[in-house]
């Protein structure tokens, strides 16, 4: 049976590498980004692939989004929850209108996703929220983001048990440090720095995450898990 797949943050990095994987087995994907680029990744992908404009942060566009694919599809099998937003700055600099759109985009946005798709997702539905070392390991200057991605991994643990009851898994990725759009800006001095601190002595790629959390994805007896896709880096911390 084809399978459906929502993918946020899916026009770029990990959430692009997911869809390209899941599109390649035959499913249907739909990737959710706010630029309008979006659709120009789908067609680029694809397969039976859409793109679709929509910022996760705002409830509306999200509900109109999954409206969309379900009018065009009529269910939904798997959600993933990539979309992510970093800003940063030490407790006493950061702007709180940062730290807002930080926590709109990385806890209310993958609230909105999970409670707008499960009216649409049978008993083999799979959630996999992406998370990050910083929610598990302290780095000064990531108030905001550490706050979400332990946020994150919380809300895993709790829905993993509340939606067991109707056959829903629910899984944590966590990546380590990969190269992608959101870590170009990182100094040389900062990466060389935290690669000396990865075991396995290298950044991650996009298609290393993907591969791990669509197999998640698939795990049919895995709910509440948290799968550290690091290199080894939180073992070192």
């Amino acid at each position: 049976m084809t399978r459906t797949w929502i993918v946020t943050g899916g026009s770029r990095g990990f959430g692009r590498a997911v869809a390209a994987r899941a599109a390649e087995t035959g499913a249907r994907v739909a990737i959710i980004a706010r630029g309008a680029e979006v659709e120009a990744v789908a067609r680029e992908i694809g397969g039976q692939t859409i793109g679709l404009v929509a910022d996760v942060g705002d409830a509306t566009a999200i509900r109109q989004a999954i409206a969309a694919v379900v009018d065009r599809w009529g269910s939904i099998d798997v959600l993933v929850n990539n979309a992510g937003l970093h800003r940063g700055g030490l407790i006493e600099q950061i702007d709180v209108n940062d730290w807002s759109d930080v926590l709109a985009t990385n806890i209310s946005g993958p609230f909105h996703m999970i409670r707008n798709v499960l009216p649409h997702m049978g008993e083999t539905g799979s959630i996999v929220n992406v998370g990050a070392v910083v929610g598990f390991r302290g780095f000064a200057g990531d108030v905001a983001y550490g706050t979400s991605k332990a946020g994150l991994a919380g809300m895993t643990q709790v829905l993993a048990v509340e939606l067991a009851r109707r056959g829903i898994r629910v899984n944590l990725v966590i990546p380590g440090f990969v190269d992608t759009d959101m870590t170009a800006a990182i100094t040389q001095r900062a990466r060389t720095k935290l690669l000396q601190r990865i075991p396995l002595g290298r950044a991650g790629t996009a298609e290393e995450i993907a591969e791990v959390i669509c197999w998640v994805a698939n795990a049919s007896y895995m709910t509440g898990s948290v799968v550290a896709t690091d290199g080894g880096l939180m073992c070192s911390l």
